[in-house]
């Protein structure tokens, strides 16, 4: 019986240490040791040789309430088979059907499932106008009810544009924010199309909300024509709100990353807003949407910290996104392979890239759930 996973000659990348380099990760019992001299005769080694070794990737906008909406996919084809140990849904479930949604998603897939609570009681089973009707909304008993007893939720979803609202304005979001102060919960906030307009719900937002889209490229969004910030924007930014790329169908524009990265430090999340219709087109994966960053010139550190301990952060959750000792042993080890390929944004602007970011093998509460052998690594050089 193995008591103990040593993973050995990877390039580890440490967020909260900003580090990259060669050293030994050491498992025991499902959650991460120091690597000792003196080991048992039951240990597995592991030669991520050629490869990264990263805390479990997190990707903190996914639609995978299959079944129910008509956008969910399997939770863990996007989750463990893609590289990514930790996905939350954002909204797809509401009150009504959460407990579905916790039968048929949470408790069997192999990925850990977290859940933004859709403010709409119905979520996006009944389509995706939710919040047209306010008749819908969650009413705070309900909320202090379900939160109390689901661990799993860690936060609301507001979805602010015009074909989710209809007529109901910025009501929704007012609604939203008495319940999340109540509950000290984050809200997760959709912008689009408007109206409401960016200047209506950033004035709603508190330090830890999170925008998610907050770099697409349609009209009224968080630049102005000059390529700065509108003030709500950058007002929110101080105040702690989170930006997040939610990449989606039509919400990720590399021209407005871009200029974003040009004028502000601000660090952000990334996220695919990945479901059944963008899976093969433009979204793909998360290490897609973050290979795409790479080849934007965002550092191969802070594209990591941005799905590890970024996003665990936003999520409220301590004990994932880390290789803290005594955590729990999520880990991700991916490599960078040689191809040349043609990703493209929301936007359909393309970016030719000659690497692109690929799962190898994924360690779940210390245990191997995913391993991709169809390459072989040993003795490949990995990019620093």
């Amino acid at each position: 019986m193995i008591d103990e996973i040593i993973i050995k000659n990877g390039y580890v990348i440490d967020p909260e240490q900003d580090t990259i380099e060669i050293k030994e990760i050491a498992v025991r019992n499902g959650v991460l040791v120091a690597p000792q001299e003196n080991r048992s005769q039951n240990v597995k080694y592991i030669d991520a040789e050629g490869c990264y070794v990263s805390p479990g990737f997190i990707d903190m906008h996914v639609h995978i309430f299959t079944g129910h909406t008509e956008l969910g996919i399997d939770a863990d084809l996007v989750g463990i088979e893609q590289g990514v140990t930790t996905v939350a849904d954002a909204g797809s479930a509401g009150y009504s059907d959460y407990a579905a949604f916790k039968e048929k998603v949470v408790e069997p897939s192999q990925t850990e499932v977290l859940a933004f609570l859709n403010i709409s009681r119905k979520g996006l089973t009944s389509g995706l106008s939710e919040l047209a009707n306010l008749e819908d909304l969650m009413s705070l008993e309900e909320a202090e009810e379900i939160f109390n007893k689901e661990l799993s939720i860690v936060g609301l979803k507001a979805r602010m544009s015009g074909s989710v609202v209809k007529n109901s304005g910025i009501k929704p979001l007012k609604h939203a924010r008495i319940v999340a102060d109540r509950l000290n919960v984050p809200i997760m906030v959709h912008i689009g199309n408007p109206p409401p307009n960016l200047q209506e719900i950033f004035p709603l937002l508190r330090k830890g909300d999170i925008v998610t889209h907050a770099f697409h490229g349609k009209k009224h969004g968080i630049m102005d024509a000059s390529g700065e910030l509108i003030p709500e924007a950058l007002d929110a930014l101080k105040r702690g709100v989170l930006f997040d790329i939610g990449h989606g169908t039509s919400s990720f524009s590399y021209e407005t990353l871009l200029k974003f990265r040009e004028r502000y430090n601000n660090p952000f999340t990334t996220s695919t807003d990945i479901y059944i219709k963008n899976y093969e087109n433009p979204v793909c994966s998360l290490m897609h949407t973050m290979t795409k960053l790479l080849e934007l010139g965002v550092p191969l550190i802070e594209v990591v910290k941005s799905v590890t301990l970024g996003a665990a952060n936003a999520l409220g959750t301590r004990d994932i996104g880390t290789l803290a000792l005594g955590t729990t042993a999520d880990i991700t080890i991916f490599k960078k392979m040689e191809q040349r390929t043609i990703l493209i944004d929301s936007e359909g602007a393309e970016l030719e890239v000659n690497q692109i970011l690929k799962p190898y093998m994924v360690l779940r509460n210390g245990k191997v759930v995913y391993n991709d052998e169809s390459t072989e690594f040993k003795g490949a050089r990995a990019n620093r």
